[in-house]
């Protein structure tokens, strides 16, 4: 056994039990990833995988729990090879930070900023996807850090914190007839077509759960995952734009009015992943602190052992 055998078996699971997409993904053979699996099997006495054929098509029962302690010991792997940088050598490394269009463009930059001016010597990397495949980036070792409002809590591997409190805002060309309206109201809204998030992004089930609760059908004739898109289609007079309140910039966006909409739709948060019992390097720590203060090093360490987590970011103090 062997740790190379150990590597095939997990990058099969994640390929979706694929062995070129692990071959693929490890940088080898399609040909060398069944053998080594076979003969680990061997070697174990068991059966991993359910095959059909040549074709992997299941993981059996003992093939699940193999998984599992594969994972483990492939984790902790990684976690001695962190502490060896983190103790040589505390101020440079790489940090990759996996997460949405939204949080990227408006809640990270000053962050980031901050971050670099302390640790120049540090690679920082942000990746951008949809709150589910950032949970597999963090699950995945991919990203050290996840940060998302959707999803990122609906992942046992994964320790999700809450960051910040936000709600959403109404933007409207200058003059629109609901710039008159104060406060606005759901049925004022479900008169007009609307520009908003994707499914899968930035607080959408709130929104969609507020109309669905008064009984209101929306038209919403286009969805985006990027809010500069939205107020892009809102000038043009597609519709209104439902956005996150953080994402409407009153000087970059001088041709918008931005209506309070935060006791129409139930406010958000945003939610900082790591992968539970990964090793994070000192840095790490600092940035996450950097971007939720609340969350400082005790409180995300605790969260990686498995305690017990607050799901609001007021129950802590700062």
């Amino acid at each position: 056994m062997n740790l190379q055998q150990l590597r095939y078996v997990r990058e099969t699971v994640r390929q979706g039990l694929n062995l070129t997409g692990a071959a693929n993904a490890l940088f080898t053979s399609q040909p060398g990833v069944s053998k080594q699996i076979r003969e680990l099997e061997q070697e174990l006495g068991v059966d991993i995988f359910e095959r059909h054929g040549k074709r992997f098509v299941g993981v059996t029962e003992p093939g699940k729990r193999i998984v599992a302690i594969a994972e483990r010991v492939l984790q902790e792997l990684d976690n001695l090879k962190q502490v060896g940088r983190d103790f040589a050598d505390q101020s440079s490394g790489d940090l990759t930070i996996a997460t949405t269009h939204t949080q990227a463009r408006y809640a990270l930059p000053h962050v980031v900023a901050a971050f670099r001016a302390r640790y120049p010597a540090v690679r920082l990397q942000l990746l951008q996807g949809n709150p589910t495949a950032i949970a597999q980036m963090v699950i995945r070792g991919e990203a050290d850090v996840g940060i998302a409002t959707e999803a990122l809590d609906a992942f046992p591997a994964l320790a999700a914190l809450p960051g910040y409190r936000w709600h959403h805002v109404v933007v409207v060309p200058p003059g629109h007839a609901l710039a008159e309206r104060a406060p606005l109201a759901l049925p004022d809204l479900a008169r007009y077509p609307i520009v908003t998030y994707s499914p899968e992004f930035t607080g959408r089930s709130h929104i969609n759960d507020a109309f669905a609760a008064r009984g209101l059908a929306i038209d919403v004739v286009l969805t985006a995952i990027d809010s500069d898109v939205i107020k892009t289609y809102v000038e043009l007079g597609l519709g209104i734009g439902i956005i996150a309140a953080m994402a409407f910039d009153p000087e970059r966006d001088r041709g918008l009015r931005a209506l309070d909409a935060g006791h129409l739709f139930r406010s958000s948060i945003t939610r900082i992943a790591v992968r539970r019992g990964a090793y994070l390097r000192g840095y790490a720590y600092d940035f996450i602190e950097g971007f939720a203060p609340q969350l400082r090093r005790p409180i995300v360490e605790a969260a990686l052992a498995g305690e017990t987590r607050a799901a609001d970011p007021d129950d802590y103090e700062l």
